[in-house]
């Protein structure tokens, strides 16, 4: 074998090598990880449709406008790390349910709420929040107008809530709802708030 044909022989592994070691580092990287949504592909199949909200798909996302109702899960989670891309505009009602116990009667009495409201009547349980639960920091913070990252992580009694690497919820405690569905929520607002839509881009779940 010449010297350059060595040469670019060794440059061929070490090519291979590179390449599967990067393989191996995004395979770790989403280990574990499970993508319920993406909004960039029409597939709504871990999901059912409760209400008449009109869920499409637009620009990348899954998106809602108009109507009332929610994507639910087809499976149920008990430990969990979330992590979910929205973008709301001001006046939008949304949220995202966790252990829903009643996937027909989705709300404070069979799940908890994060909510994503950032002009809801009563602030304290505005964006960042866990409705009844845990109330949002002074400032409390905001998601409309931008695309938002939610980090919410369940397990046993503890429930932690990330919006846009800032954490509105430490270890926040209740043990009344064990396990149950995730619900993303298109919801009613009152009189006298203007159009509103939400925009799921990406939602992905990891069990712990």
């Amino acid at each position: 074998m010449t010297r350059w044909a060595a040469f670019g022989f060794a440059l061929l592994l070490i090519g291979f090598a590179v390449f599967g070691n990067s393989e191996k580092s995004s395979g770790q990287a989403n280990q574990g990880w499970t993508v319920l949504l993406d909004g960039g592909k029409p597939d709504l199949s871990k999901f059912n449709q409760v209400g008449n909200a009109n869920w499409h798909n637009a620009d990348g996302a899954v998106v809602a406008d108009k109507g009332e109702g929610f994507l639910v899960t087809k499976q149920s989670y008990k430990d969990f790390q979330l992590r979910a891309e929205f973008w709301v505009n001001d006046d939008t009602n949304s949220g995202i349910f966790i252990r829903c116990t009643d996937p027909q009667k989705i709300g404070g009495e069979t799940a908890y709420e994060v909510n994503i409201w950032d002009k809801r009547p009563d602030p304290s349980y505005g964006t960042g929040a866990i409705v009844g639960l845990a109330k949002v920091p002074n400032p409390p913070p905001k998601a409309g107008g931008k695309w938002n990252t939610y980090e919410i992580t369940a397990k046993g009694s503890s429930f932690t809530v990330v919006l846009n690497g800032q954490k509105t919820v430490d270890n926040a405690q209740s043990g009344k709802f064990a396990d149950g569905k995730i619900a993303l929520q298109y919801g009613a607002v009152p009189a006298g708030f203007g159009p509103t839509v939400v925009k799921w881009r990406k939602v992905e779940i990891k069990p712990l």
